[in-house]
């Protein structure tokens, strides 16, 4: 169901949702929010493995078995050594070596592992960065190799899973090149360089979508389904036939014995523990296949978030209820495939944005919502109310007047009456009947001018003239109550505005000073010129009020409670009305009052100028 909004509510409602997306989006690049993305990219990884492909790399694992045959720990260098021994016959592209070599051993043994290293051609060695200084292989070792490269993982990653590596390291005024880059540019056919751009690394015809970031390049790891081929040295030794596994692939040689293990990291696709060298070769893998992932730009990011909140803000702004609600879960259940979307197409997207932005969009839109429509049910509700309490009134004000209608029109059909005594009938019928569409033409224009559909007149009038006219309307009903009016000297004055508003204004004040005095008491009415305002007081010897009902009395229905006990008849909407008149003639009113003293209603309201002309201005009814 189409609803409409105010402007007002419908430019704050767009703001509340623009805040929920720079809300999102910021708190989204927050670490507090890798966690969540981080868990989301590996349950999408997993659910949506990627097909599976012939490997091009192998592991030469050290393990325990290894260890135990050859020596443990301390004869890592000989048992590197024998790996490459036995590797020469598969002819391999390349070895990388994840093992560090940086200090001098047995010499004998560091003779045999160098000269080890130079039979097997294309070797690749590790370097790592420690304590600020590069643990770099031995020159011995170094000289007889074909590239060093560094084996770092990924920084300040906060769960230790391996879903990224760094294409470059540098430090100490050294660089140095992942492991596994390096083993790739020496598979390839002739010397190859790495050329590097500001956006990607380009290895002979293979282009790296890795942008300098300030982390050294981080690529996404296309972690191969069903892992990488492992076989140990121990299992190689006892069956010579597992050596075709290596043929004609880069082969990646460290330890996955916990014994000698110096790294070991947690693989995103099975959960479990793996070694450095896995992940080398799994990045290695990546590389190959050229299967990269890249990550969403910041614009695609807040487009997408955007839209999403977009999408929220106009389902809450045409639906309502549960209908709203529902429409409202499926939004957000389909923020959860908006990162899979992106992911079938090689592209990272970071979860926590996208269902972030939708979830606050959508707690912000229902309660925004509910208010809206709370605040328009309370606005009908009371418009309702006003408009039966304006029925209540109108209905008592004209109670006198129809009266009298309709009491002389009996007489005139009931009693043969005189001529003149007929024609005084009807001048009282046709003056009554006009003081009732007066009074309601008043309400209706006091009504208009308060939800600004009329202008009020502008013309001069006298004040003087206003004020005992009024007084002589009111003179009957204080005489039924033997209550004496004293009206003062008027000062030779003029107002400009509406003389029939005005009437309607110091009438209201003097009846009412009148209804609410005791029998036999005094009404007092001044006029009174101080500076360029008139004023006009009205002072009774009534039941008065204290400070509480004086601060309520201007409000609209509003009756105290010694009015109501009174017995006096009254909505309390006439002096709203009145305060209304003559803030539009661009006066107030002041009231003082002491309960069981009476009161003062003093009205004050500019002066016309003297010799200025009447604005042609009428009033123009709507």
């Amino acid at each position: 169901m189409k609803r409409r909004w105010p402007a007002r509510y419908r430019w704050t409602y767009a703001g509340l949702l623009a805040a929920c997306l720079v809300v999102a989006v910021l708190a989204s690049w927050t670490p507090f929010a890798a966690p969540i993305d981080y868990y989301a990219y590996d349950l999408i990884y997993r659910t949506f493995p990627p097909q599976d492909w012939t490997p091009s790399s192998a592991v030469l694992a050290i393990d325990e078995a290894t260890f135990n045959t050859s020596g443990g720990v301390r004869n890592l260098r000989g048992i590197v050594a024998d790996s490459l021994d036995v590797l020469r016959p598969a002819q391999t592209k390349a070895v990388a070596i994840d093992v560090l070599l940086p200090d001098a051993s047995d010499p004998a043994i560091d003779s045999r592992l160098a000269a080890s290293i130079a039979n097997a051609g294309n070797v690749a060695l590790s370097a790592q960065l420690t304590n600020g200084e590069w643990e770099n292989p031995l020159p011995l070792f170094a000289n007889n190799a074909k590239a060093v490269g560094h084996v770092h993982p990924e920084e300040n990653h906060i769960d230790g899973v391996g879903r990224r590596i760094p294409l470059e390291f540098s430090a100490a005024r050294e660089r140095h090149w992942a492991l596994m880059l390096e083993a790739f540019r020496l598979g390839l056919p002739g010397a190859v360089p790495i050329v590097e751009s500001v956006e990607d690394v380009h290895i002979g015809g293979t282009v790296i979508p890795a942008p300098r970031d300030g982390q050294g390049r981080l690529m996404w790891i296309r972690h191969r389904p069903s892992g990488i081929p492992t076989v140990s040295l121990a299992e190689l030794r006892k069956d010579a036939s597992k050596l075709a596994l290596f043929h004609d692939k880069t082969v990646f040689i460290g330890v996955t014995a916990l014994a000698g293990r110096r790294d070991q990291v947690l693989s995103p696709v099975t959960g479990d523990y793996v070694s450095g060298v896995v992940i080398h070769a799994q990045a290695f893998e990546t590389v190959v296949q050229k299967r990269f992932l890249t990550n969403a730009s910041n614009l695609t990011v807040i487009f997408v978030c955007l839209l999403g909140v977009a999408m929220m803000g106009v389902a809450f702004l045409l639906l309502r209820g549960s209908l709203a609600l529902t429409v409202a879960g499926i939004l957000i259940l389909g923020s959860h495939f908006v990162p899979v979307l992106f992911f079938r197409n090689d592209i990272v997207f970071p979860f926590s944005a996208v269902f972030g932005s939708s979830l606050l969009a959508a707690g912000v839109s229902a309660c925004y919502q509910y208010f809206v429509i709370r605040k328009r049910m309370q606005t009908t509700e009371d418009e309702k109310e006003r408009y039966q309490q304006a029925i209540q009134w109108v209905a008592h004000e004209m109670r006198s007047p129809l009266t009298a209608i309709q009491g002389s029109s009996e007489m005139m059909g009931r009693y043969a009456l005189s001529e003149e005594r007929r024609k005084q009938m009807a001048s009282m019928i046709n003056a009554e009947s006009k003081r009732m569409a007066r009074m309601i033409q008043t309400f209706l224009d006091v009504e208009r001018l308060s939800e600004g559909q009329m202008e009020m007149k502008r013309e001069r009038f006298s004040a003087p003239d206003v004020v005992r006219l009024c007084v002589e309307r009111a003179a009957p009903l204080a005489e039924r109550k033997n209550i004496t009016m004293h009206p003062g000297e008027f000062p030779a004055c003029e107002i400009l505005g509406d003389r029939e508003l005005m009437e309607y204004a110091v009438y209201n004040l003097l009846t009412n000073a009148v209804k609410y005095s005791p029998a036999e008491t005094h009404v007092f009415i001044t006029a009174e010129v101080r500076g360029a305002n008139l004023r006009i007081a009205v002072a009774d010897q009534g039941i008065g009020m204290d400070k509480n009902e004086v601060k309520n009395i201007f409000r609209k229905f509003y009756r105290t409670e010694k009015a109501q006990k009174s017995g006096e008849a009254g909505t309390g909407i006439g002096l709203s009305i009145v305060e209304q008149i003559v803030a539009h003639h661009g006066g107030k009113i002041e009231v003082v009052s002491t309960p069981g003293k009476g009161s003062v209603f003093t009205i004050v309201t500019p002066v016309a100028p003297v010799g200025a002309t009447t604005p042609p201005v009428a009033a123009q009814r709507a």
